[in-house]
């Protein structure tokens, strides 16, 4: 099956509910189906979420066929992974779109073939192209560490980069804004000295900080979209000899993220739980499989603060809650 694929999409169908034997020749009713759709199958992000899918498609008796593209925005690869969901007769597909306005088409011709259609963790553009979304609130966490990094910084003059995610991706855009709103900046603020793009990655997180160092050497606070992209922001600072000097503020918790948090690395850190939304996502596709229920809107799947080095005012776990709610 996968050999007919086209290059850069992975495909995987796993049989969760057993099959029982059955007398007479009788053969036993198909098994309801759900497929999840992840931007990639190597971020421990999407990794959480399928072992999410698995085991809550265990417990809901279902059929579980996975898909991820190559890279982080494949939409090509997420748009023929919605055709062949619905060609093998999918119940409801889970996914979290690359593209957010360019996959719309492809789930619309889902759910009007009758498919239950519910993003994870992104919203698309617009929200209502999908049955529903279940996701953290990305501006509630941007929010968070914008706080955050306010307190922390304790009336200093801030000096800032924003490492962000890529153009027109709405968790990146709702993050930095969340973020811009905790510490009560606007879009242009002169205290935003240096704003790059690092499509969430450690390797192009480090180059940017090395760019906006160049730019603007007193930096002394980083936003930045997610963990990867912090700590190649840390990696750049250190060789400059000021990783002592300047504050980091992140989002994902991650484990890896919060050890950094932990070890002092990044100051804190937003966590959100990829493996409740994609537990949460099944359910809600069994409800549909089983009964026609189908959800709808918008379900909140939670964020926390995480830190160990706490601010008055800013509601906060340290990094033993972190380490033990953490995915990766």
């Amino acid at each position: 099956m996968n050999a007919k694929l086209p290059a850069g999409l992975l495909m995987t169908t796993l049989l969760i509910a057993g099959c029982g034997g059955g007398g007479g020749g009788q053969s036993a009713p198909a098994t309801p189906k759900v497929g999840l759709i992840t931007k990639t199958e190597t971020n421990p992000f999407f990794v959480k979420m399928k072992e999410g899918a698995q085991k809550a498609a265990q417990a809901s008796g279902l059929e579980l066929m996975s898909a991820a593209g190559k890279f982080d925005g494949d939409n090509a690869a997420q748009i023929t992974a919605i055709e062949n969901m619905v060609a093998a007769g999918v119940k409801g597909i889970l996914i979290t779109p690359s593209d957010t306005k360019a996959i719309v088409p492809a789930i619309k011709k889902a759910r009007d073939a009758g498919v239950l259609v519910i993003a994870l963790d992104t919203p698309t553009e617009p929200q209502d192209a999908t049955d529903a979304l279940f996701a953290t609130d990305n501006l509630k966490a941007g929010e968070l560490i914008g706080q955050y990094a306010k307190a922390a910084m304790a009336g200093k003059p801030a000096k800032i980069a924003t490492l962000d995610l890529a153009p027109g991706i709405t968790v990146g855009q709702l993050r930095h804004d969340g973020f811009l709103k905790g510490y009560g900046l606007t879009a242009g603020d002169p205290s935003i000295v240096c704003s790059q793009d690092t499509r969430g990655d450690q390797a192009k997180g480090q180059t940017a900080m090395e760019n906006c160092l160049q730019k603007a050497p007193d930096i002394n606070l980083v936003y930045t979209i997610n963990e990867p992209a912090a700590l190649g922001a840390y990696t750049a600072l250190k060789a400059k000899g000021r990783e002592k000097e300047v504050l980091i503020v992140s989002v994902d918790g991650g484990c890896t993220g919060t050890k950094a948090v932990q070890s002092g690395q990044i100051a804190a850190t937003s966590q959100q739980y990829p493996l409740k939304m994609a537990e949460d996502g099944v359910k809600a596709v069994a409800a549909f499989a089983k009964g026609g229920q189908k959800a709808t809107g918008y379900t909140d799947t939670g964020v926390t603060l995480i830190t160990d080095k706490a601010v008055s005012g800013v509601e906060a776990k340290d990094t033993a809650f972190g380490l033990a709610n953490c995915w990766g």
